[in-house]
Parts: C-alpha cells; structure tokens; sequence
C-alpha cells in the first residue's frame, strides 16, 4: 500500500493537470478520483452523510486488485460552491438524483467546463443537458465492480475499471482526448466511443434485465444463469431491450444479442447488480430508469415489452416503499 496526498504531481500528466470534481464520490466516483488524484490531478470529492465525515476525519483508502491506495489528506466537501470551477466534472450521482445535483453543480462550471454522466440506464445525459446545457454533457458508461465497504473505504472487487464516454455526435474532441490521456495515464481503462449512444444501450440491455432479476431473486447472477428456464427469461429480457433500442437509436450492431449474453456468460457467479445492494440496505431502487425506462420507451416507439412490464410490475411495490423512505 502506499500513501498519495492531495496536491502533490505524481506521474502521468506531464504538467498539464486537470481541476476535477466528483459529483456522488461513491465506489465509482471515489476509485477514479482516487486514481486521479494519485496521479497528480487536483480532485475534490463532493459527498455527505458518513463517508464524507469519515473522509474529512481520516481520508479515503481505495481496495484494488491494481493496488491499493490512501489519500490522506483528501479534498471532501459536501458543497459543489466551496469547490470552484472546474475543467471537468464526473457526475456519479444515482439516477435519482440527477436533477437535483445537476442544480447543485453550477457553482463548477465555467465556459469551458464539461460534465461526464455516468449512471446506468440511456436517459440521464438528456436530463442533466436540460439542467445545465446540453453542450457541457459527455455521456460516459462506467463498468467496474466495487462497493463502499465502510465510509471512507472502497473496495474495487475485480481488475475491471473501464471507463467509456464520447460526444454525441461521434466527434474527437480535444475536451475527451485530454480526460482520456488523465484517466490512462493514472492506470485506468478509458475509452471514446466513437458511437457512445450505442455503448449506452449496449451496456443498458444488459443491465436492465440483470439488475431486476438479482433484484427480484434475490441471489446472484450464477444460479439465474444455471437455471435453464430462468437464463431463457434473462437472454430474452435483454432481446426485448434490444427491440427497443433499435426503435430509439439508428444502427445498433446486429450482432448485440450475442455480445451482451456473451458479457453476461462471462461474469463472475457471485456477481449481482448494485440494485440488489441496494434493496438489502433499505435504499431506494434505480428501477425507473431500468426496466422503467424500457416500458415507457417501447410504448413510445410502439414495441411491446411484456417481458419487462411484468418485471418492472413485480419490483414497483418494493420500489414504491423505499422510495417512500
């Protein structure tokens, strides 16, 4: 283990260090602040509650198969104001909480700042653009598996820590390159879509049925796919949402159905979505913008989803109730 401190130039950037602020510094947000900050860059990290208070009292230490870490000090505020402006904003919020925290983030934007949006499901890049410009918004998908073990602890499970975002209109703009050399050179995995709608929806098929299944089961990705009647159910979920998508987005590959299961088939047995973490916690549930969203969207588009409806039927009590706190 090794200690990096908040200020200090470590490798990578050749100088040109980046202002960046994590919006929602939870698992996601914290590892790759993390990474970042170690690497040199000046991160703050914008939380509440106990992991805010346990990074201000004692710093933040990251778990990783690619090495762990601690930055102590660390730049943990719960106000976006006491930050300033930032070059570029991860905003790692929940769904949720998109609206609200796209308000709470003005206080960081300059002319030049530009916000990456990291949440599961297609819908959240639309939204924060109506909150704060939909020219400053870079759609990104995240896939890394990790949790906050306990506040000021995150715990990186697996080797994976990808980060994939890009304009909208397919585009290189200098604005991703410079976040894409930050985020290689601190050891993470960036990529720029060319087609980053098609990442979304690539990664959104999958994860709208694996995230109310575990959910709804209540156990682990392996014995929903060991179970011949019940991986039948989950690989033609995801062929609904693919359906969809293809009424919604021009030109997804032919071949996503084989790429998703494929994905799927290769995840770890004692894998679950962060829903289900979620449920267990008694937190509130990300369904809308899941199975939801693919209920809402087919209707829209005129594509029947009674796979998805039931589904998102059968979770909406629970949701209902811990959204009701």
């Amino acid at each position: 283990m090794f200690a990096a401190r908040s200020g200090l130039i470590g490798c990578g950037y050749g100088g040109d260090d980046m202002k960046i602020a994590i919006m929602g510094a939870g698992a996601l947000g914290g590892y790759f602040g993390a990474r970042l900050a170690q690497a040199g860059h000046d991160v703050w990290f914008i939380a509440r509650g106990a992991h805010l208070a346990a990074m201000q009292a004692g710093g933040l230490r990251v778990i990783s198969p690619k090495g762990d870490m601690v930055l102590d000090p660390v730049q943990a505020v719960g106000d976006p104001a006491e930050v300033g402006v930032a070059d570029v904003v991860l905003f790692m919020v929940k769904n949720r909480d998109v609206e609200s925290a796209g308000d709470q983030i003005h206080p960081m934007l300059g002319p030049e700042t530009f916000v990456v949006t990291c949440q599961n499901g297609v819908s959240a890049w639309e939204r924060l653009g109506t909150a704060i410009g939909a020219e400053r918004v870079v759609p990104g998908v995240a896939r890394i598996p990790g949790e906050i073990s306990e506040p000021g602890v995150i715990r990186h499970t697996a080797p994976m820590d990808t980060l994939i975002f890009g304009e909208t209109d397919g585009s290189r703009s200098a604005r991703v390159d410079r976040l894409h050399e930050a985020l290689a050179a601190a050891g993470t995995t960036p990529v720029v879509a060319g087609n980053i709608l098609h990442e979304l929806w690539g990664k959104f098929c999958s994860q709208s049925a694996l995230a109310t299944l575990t959910t709804l089961m209540q156990c682990d990705i392996g014995p929903i796919r060991d179970c011949p009647e019940s991986a039948k159910l989950f690989r033609d979920a995801i062929a609904e949402a693919e359906r969809v998508g293809r009424a919604v987005v021009d030109g997804l590959p032919e071949d996503m159905l084989e790429r998703d299961w494929a994905f799927v088939s290769s995840l770890p047995p004692t894998m679950h979505a962060s829903m289900l973490d979620d449920f267990r916690r008694g937190k509130p549930l990300e369904h809308e913008y899941l199975s939801g969203d693919v209920v809402r969207l087919g209707a829209r588009h005129g594509v029947p989803t009674p796979i998805h409806s039931v589904l998102y039927a059968a979770l909406k009590p629970a949701a209902d109730r811990l959204a009701a706190g």
